[in-house]
């Protein structure tokens, strides 16, 4: 059996990622071919783009065959399905999304669609059968506005002008404008509310015809059902009797039975509720949108001496721009000229500005900016300092990351959460028993020796009663709030499934280097040897080693001269000694720098008590350099990359948080791992793992643990990260594998900001579990209780609005979730 590699973008260029439906149906399309015996998904790495694994057995095809299949597949794939994602304005609340989800899902040749409470549509469709002109006339049909629409193959961040002009399109009016503007359902609901207290009040004054406070209650009916009957007519045009239709329904019902005030009083409360969840979501949508107004439209583009303004839109890869004191950097780049303090907390959560300061290679690659350190590399939406900043421009404005960063997540608006999963699948079935159960208690009559107007009053107390207005809210209003206040402390959370997911964590394991340790060598220790001191060997040895370009000669260097405080002149007659060591001459001695193995090939024993002292100090974890003058032992340098500065107590917090274990997994030796792992207060330190084997780790901890995350960059970890229940990529500002793989991506490289996201994701599920109970105990409540007769409409009107308004509220604190 062999193996080849094919990359997705090539055989499906239009996806999304490789999560895609249509990765899944070109595997089960090909699995079945003669001579193929497995196909699955790698996912992006370093350097590598996602790709499709075949299993092959070249005795039944050939490589090229194979080559030829997949391409003859992904052709057909793209040319059957296209992808949309669509920002609309219209969408009113969750319910009415449901309402429109379903109506775009009856559509002739649509596969997929999940339809935001904010307004975002996600969907699949055959291209055979309809197009994205007849979809996006489908949408305006639903009452909706297009305001973008990103097909995954063009660029995403098409606004403006630009949207007007491709689909013709107004977007500044509002579904619920009106007299007073976007404002008009909730002065509709407070005059209702007016008329209603006036109404009631003139009805205990005597003298006064009963017709005066009946004309009140009219007016309240008026205002307060204005929007209501709106709603439950198209509600009923699509098909679905939607709780609007329900409400109508008792109030109708109220008024038939004289009961005047009591309609009111629940139209009042109906339309109160349904504004504020309204604002709600609009609280919600705008902080999520906050994120499209961090980058100006404007760049100073620097041509030879000049200066001048351009849009964005036209910078290149390559060109220089004017970051001015205190304006906003335009775009993704490195810094050429000038070094400030720049404020990334829009992009990365940051607290704190970062240092930037210029490459030493102004005429670098664009290309390789991405493996820069952080203070050579800025983003899109950061606040430059008090200096003047000249940068090289590495991404188009649709490629920065902060593009990427909005587009996914919008997408993650769409994503529902299992629990909201389970109250759509609830609501699909409960509705219509609500209106079987309300038929029924309309006939009690027939069998209670009762009047019809007084089964008729029960009937509508009960509609009241049952109406779902708090479960349908519960959850997508906590999901919105929870994703949008992640992006605002610099945490992608692609959607209610890993936010609901993250909080149930009992388990993380996480990649050592770079996640946990600083990533890079770092000089831990100078042990002098034979009567020369600290100063005397730092200084020799940096003389050496400042003339190679070895890793562990540069952290030599670093970690010297800052201990010294002071430069050194280089040595002379350099030879690198390929993975031992260097030799030099410096001050007339020949000095001999490198691992055990150096000495010990050149017949040069090491004493016993310096073998000891390398061997304890590798048993911690320490790579070792001998160093020899001449033929003479001066001294032992050691290096190790550190734990990060703020390990120790991130990990101390997730233990507080309820995280029970904590397992490393790294390549290095075991003794390592364990050293670093002592260190910081890792439970578990698993060594000498390949790649593949951080994937069966994974896999053997999902069997005893009920949920475990991977924490890693997002590049060498990738396929571990997939295998995990969530998969958690640090640093993912400036890298597009790190943002594309991941179910939730820490954009600062902080381990830090981790229990800020496991706490939010914690506090959310107990939002959700409390909206639950609150919305499902307030409905088991009143149904009995107005069957039974023991409570009216009165009650159950204050009963089932209170709710909702508690739970809309409820969700909304999430928005203001602390760190």
């Amino acid at each position: 059996m062999e193996k080849t590699r094919i990359n997705l973008d090539l055989l499906l260029p239009e996806i999304p990622d490789e999560r895609d439906r249509c990765v899944a149906r070109i595997i089960s399309h090909l699995q079945n071919k003669r001579g193929i015996d497995k196909i699955h998904v790698i996912p992006a790495g370093e350097n590598q783009k996602a790709q499709l694994c075949f299993h092959y057995n070249p005795s039944e095809i050939s490589l090229n065959e194979v080559e030829q299949i997949a391409e003859k597949a992904g052709a057909e794939m793209t040319e059957r399905y296209g992808h949309l994602l669509i920002n609309t304005t219209g969408v009113r609340h969750p319910r009415h999304a449901r309402v429109i989800e379903g109506s775009l899902r009856k559509q002739q040749g649509i596969q997929f669609v999940a339809v935001s409470g904010t307004g975002f549509i996600q969907l699949e469709y055959q291209k055979d059968v309809t197009s994205t002109e007849a979809i996006l006339q489908q949408i305006k049909k639903e009452g909706l506005r297009i305001r973008n629409v990103d097909d995954f193959h063009t660029h995403p961040q098409q606004t403006g002008k630009e949207a007007h002009a491709a689909h013709g399109d107004d977007t500044h009016e509002h579904q619920h404008g009106g007299l007073f503007g976007e404002r008009t359902e909730l002065f509709f609901a407070l005059i209702c509310g007016g008329f209603l207290g006036a109404g009631f009040g003139l009805s205990f004054v005597n003298g006064i015809t009963s017709y005066i406070p009946l004309g009140c209650y009219i007016a309240a009916y008026f205002f307060g059902g204005f929007y209501t009957t709106k709603e439950a007519i198209e509600g009923i045009r699509k098909g679905a009797f939607e709780i609007d239709f329900l409400m109508l329904v008792a109030a109708v019902g109220a008024a038939v039975l004289g009961q005047w005030a009591e309609g009111a009083l629940l139209l009042f409360l109906f339309s109160l509720g349904h504004s504020l969840e309204h604002y709600a979501m609009e609280k919600a949508k705008k902080s999520i949108a906050a994120l499209a107004s961090l980058a100006p439209k404007t760049a100073l583009l620097k041509t030879g001496n000049d200066l001048r303004e351009v849009a964005i839109d036209a910078l290149k890869q390559g060109d220089i721009i004017v970051a001015k004191p205190n304006s906003k950097i335009a775009a993704d780049g490195i810094v050429v000229k000038g070094s400030s303090s720049v404020n990334q907390a829009p992009i990365t959560g940051e607290s704190i500005p970062v240092d930037k300061i210029p490459v030493a290679d102004p005429d670098m690659d664009p290309e390789r900016a991405g493996k820069l350190e952080a203070q050579y590399k800025v983003f899109a939406g950061s606040i430059n300092g008090g200096a003047t900043l000249e940068i090289k421009v590495t991404r188009i404005a649709a490629d920065s990351t902060l593009a990427r960063l909005i587009k996914l997540v919008n997408e993650a608006q769409t994503q529902k959460s299992p629990t909201q999963n389970f109250t759509d699948r609830l609501e699909k079935y409960y509705v219509p028993s609500v209106l079987i159960l309300v038929a029924i208690l309309l006939l009690a009559f027939l069998v209670v020796d009762e009047p019809f107007s007084a089964s008729f009053y029960r009937a509508m107390a009960v509609l009241v009663a049952a109406s779902p207005c708090a479960l349908a809210i519960s959850t997508p209003s906590a999901v919105l709030s929870g994703v949008a206040r992640a992006a605002r402390g610099g945490v992608l959370i692609k959607g209610g499934k890993p936010l609901e997911e993250l909080g149930a964590l009992s388990a993380i394991a996480f990649d050592k280097t770079g996640t946990l340790t600083r990533g890079r060598p770092t000089l831990t220790g100078v042990y002098p040897l034979n009567g020369i001191t600290e100063e005397q060997l730092l200084e020799i040895v940096i003389a050496v080693e400042q003339l190679s370009d070895h890793p562990l000669a540069a952290a030599i260097v670093k970690g010297g001269t800052e201990r010294l405080k002071r430069t050194v002149p280089a040595a002379a007659s350099v030879t690198a000694i390929q993975g031992r060591g260097i030799q030099a001459c410096y001050n007339g001695a020949v000095i001999l720098v490198g691992n055990k193995e150096l000495f010990i090939e050149k017949n040069n024993p090491l004493p016993d008590d310096i073998t000891a002292t390398a061997e304890s100090l590798e048993g911690k974890g320490h790579t070792t350099m001998l160093v020899q003058q001449n033929d003479r032992f001066i001294g032992i340098i050691t290096l190790m990359d550190i734990a990060r500065d703020d390990a120790k107590d991130t990990l101390a917090q997730l233990t507080q948080a309820g995280i029970r274990k904590m397992i490393m997994l790294t390549g290095d030796n075991q003794k390592v791992a364990e050293a670093i792992a002592k260190e910081i207060g890792i439970t578990e330190a698993w060594g000498n793992l390949l790649p593949e084997q951080k994937v069966a780790a994974i896999e053997k901890l999902r069997t005893t643990e009920n949920s475990i995350a991977m924490v890693g960059d997002g590049v060498n970890d990738a396929p571990a990260m997939a295998k995990s229940t969530v998969g958690i990529a640090m640093g993912a500002a400036g890298s597009d594998v790190a943002l594309e793989t991941a179910d939730i991506a820490l954009m600062a490289d902080k381990l830090g900001n981790l229990p800020f996201a496991i706490g939010l994701s914690k506090k959310a599920r107990r939002i959700i579990r409390q909206n639950l109970v609150l919305s499902l105990g307030m409905v088991v409540v009143l149904i009995p209780l107005t069957i039974l007769g023991i409570a009216d409409i009165g009650p159950a009107v204050i009963g089932h609005e209170g709710s909702t308004l508690v739970v809309v509220f409820n969700a909304l604190r999430l928005l203001g979730y602390k760190k």
